[in-house]
Order: C-alpha cells, then structure tokens, then sequence
C-alpha cells in the first residue's frame, strides 16, 4: 500500500503547476489578464557572501565537523564513558573538540548546537573564536527535531520554522555562517507520498529562510538505514526523494550556489543478507547525484549514518577516485567522534591523546575526499559498526 502511494509522488506537484489558485466559475472566461509579475532575488545583499562561504566550506581536502547533537543526545554519549550530564561536562567534551590544535588542516566547518555557540572555554574565550583562528567556519542545527506526521505510514515531520528567521538572525549575530537541518525519510514505512512531500518541502522553507538571514543552509534528508531492503532499492528512494528537494528549493527561489548538501550514501539497509563493497556504494551514490544534483551546488557533504569511521572513510574515498561536477567530502559526528569519546573517558590527562585521535580521523577523512586515503593501520574500534535501529539525534 506505501510502494502504491510512492509511486504517485510528483503527481500533486506536476498537477499544481501553472494552475491557477482559484476555482473556475461555470460559463466565466478561460483567458486571465495578463500583469507582470516581480519576483524576489533570495538573500538580498548577502548573495555574495553565501556564495563565498559554502565555497570556503567545500575547499579542497576539508569536511565539516558534525557536534550539533541535543543535549539529550549528547549526554548518552557522556553516559558511555560514565559522566552525568551536565552543562559544565557537555561544555568540557566540546572544548576538547573545538580547541585541537591544527584542526582547521582537515575541518571547513562545524555544526554546534545552539547552547554550544553561546559557550566559552574555561579560559573565557568563545567557541567561535576558536574555531575563526583556524579558518573554521561556525554552523548552528536550527531545526527543532522530529515529531509523528499525521496520516502517514508512523513516520515524522521536522518542526523548527515557527520563528526561524528571528532565530537565525540571532545566530549570525553570534557568528554563525551556515545552518543545518534534519529531516529523515523511512524505508520501511514506505516512505509515504506525504511524508517525502513534507520532508521536501520542510528543507526548502528553512533553506530559503536561512539565506535570507546569511546562513547557507545545509539540506538534508536523511534516508535512514534502517531495514532489510537491497541497494536498488534506496537508489530508488533516494533519486524520488531529491526530485522533490529540488523541485520545492526552486519553487522557493534558493540559490543552489549558496547551499550544501549532506546526503546519506546510497547503501543496502543496515539488515540486509549482502553488504555491499566501497566501490558498489560510490557506484550508486554518484549514480543518484548526478540525476538530481546540479553542478551549480557546491558541496556534497555526506553524513556517515552509524557507519563505521573506516566504513565512512573508505566510501568516501572510493566517490573521489575521478573528478565530479561538485566538492564530495564529509560532515560527519560519529564516525569522527567515536574514538576521541572512548579515548578521553572524561580525564584531564587525556586531552592531548583524545585530540590526537581526532586528527588522526580528520586527516583520515581528508585525504578520502582527496581520493588518497588508505585504511592500512586502521585500529579495530575504529572498524566497529555504530548503527542504531531507530537512531534519534
């Protein structure tokens, strides 16, 4: 019955095209007076300036570094190396994040939550001023999270537009240059016509809404990993789903070179019999790309999903083998964070270690989007899978 509902999807939108808004009359004139329409330029003066920084995000050799998770969220990473869940603890992790020396070699930029944009290291120095000396351009999550879609099949909706433009207008006061939010869609629920439509059009209000405010929004709608479905089958999925992202970002004027994208790679479900090789999964991600993305989009940055970090890693690797129409790299939280967590565990005297191994996964993922990366001498933690099956952010 979903699959039935599935295939139906663009008919809504291909039937609201050039239709009037209006009811005909009987016996009333087909012919409507002509006027000339104006239509708004998105962003205003700050084209240029999103333009400028999603090119400064997709530069060469460098990714974004997703820490953008909810306190909740976060403090179930705390609890697995046994700390509470505390401001002042959530606070210490992201400094030892936000204050790695040299990681601007490796990150563009950096997704925070909204508490962490206001924060400051013990020694009173702000987050964001951390990460501007080492070119590192602060991003903010502005979406609201997921709450049930009614009349769909048990599927979600992102909140977060009601006041999105007074939010963001304070972000960018605060520093922040790009924006983030997250929608998902489910295989095993179908996904519904209604659900993809409302993904869809979710991500295009808050992208026009973000550049009408300096941010460069980061689109993404996360297909989730979930079931037991071959890698035909997401491809599917996948190039319905970005048909419809794109269709709505153009209804609402957004300026696809002041976006990125953040995509999940197009795999088999985290269930199925038969897992698929890096050079499968690069074969069929780049295949869905370059049906819906155009070239005009700077960035194509792909979250890792509950991969592995070396599965994200040699995936990544494997896309970047021959030169594409646009900058393939990372935004990635668990499949950077991972080992840095196990191996602070909360204790001072590990900082330098802990920030070691996180330039150890950085530079690992930077050379990926280079197409140089080599997953000899790879630790067996950092091979572990980090699916979740109904994964929360």
């Amino acid at each position: 019955m979903a699959c039935a509902s599935f295939t139906k999807l663009n008919a809504p939108s291909s039937q609201w095209i050039g239709q009037p808004s209006f009811a005909q009359r009987p016996g009333s004139s087909t012919r409507l007076t002509s006027r000339r329409v104006s239509l708004p330029i998105r962003a205003g003066a700050s084209k240029d300036e999103l333009v400028q920084t999603a090119k400064s995000i997709a530069s060469p050799g460098r990714g974004i570094l997703a820490i953008d998770e909810s306190n909740a969220t976060c403090g179930k990473r705390l609890a697995s190396i046994g700390l509470d869940n505390t401001e002042t603890n959530r606070q210490a992790y992201r400094q030892l994040l936000l204050t790695t020396p040299g990681l601007g070699d490796y990150i563009s930029g950096a997704i925070l939550f909204e508490e962490t944009l206001y924060q400051a290291t013990t020694d009173g120095k702000k987050f964001v001023d951390c990460l501007r000396d080492e070119k590192i351009v602060p991003g903010i999550k502005v979406d609201k999270g997921l709450v049930p879609l009614p009349g769909s099949n048990n599927e979600s909706w992102c909140q977060g537009l009601d006041g999105l433009a007074s939010r963001s207008a304070e972000y960018y006061k605060q520093g922040a240059r790009f924006a983030k939010w997250r929608t998902v869609v489910s295989i095993p629920c179908g996904p519904s016509a209604l659900a993809v439509k409302e993904a869809a059009w979710g991500l295009a209000r808050y992208a026009a809404i973000s550049q009408d405010n300096g941010l460069v929004p980061i689109v993404e709608p996360e297909i989730l990993l979930d079931g037991d479905h071959p890698i035909e089958r997401t491809l599917e999925v996948a190039e319905k789903v970005w048909s419809e992202v794109f269709y709505y970002l153009a209804q609402n004027n957004v300026i696809f070179e002041g976006i990125l994208l953040k995509p999940s790679m197009v795999t088999p479900g985290a269930e199925h019999k038969e897992k698929a090789s890096p050079d499968t999964i690069a074969k069929y991600t780049l295949t869905m790309l370059k049906r819906r993305v155009p070239p005009a989009v700077p960035g194509i940055m792909f979250l890792s999903g509950g991969q592995s970090e070396v599965e994200a890693t040699l995936n990544l690797n494997a896309m970047n083998q021959s030169p594409n129409p646009w900058h393939v790299s990372f935004s990635y939280a668990r499949a950077l964070q991972n080992t840095v967590l196990k191996t602070w565990q909360g204790r001072p005297e590990n900082i330098e270690a802990a920030q070691k191994a996180l330039l150890v996964r950085a530079k690992a993922n930077s050379l990926a989007q280079l197409g140089k990366y080599s997953a000899e001498g790879e630790s067996e933690e950092a091979k572990k899978g980090m699916f979740v099956k109904g994964y929360t952010y």
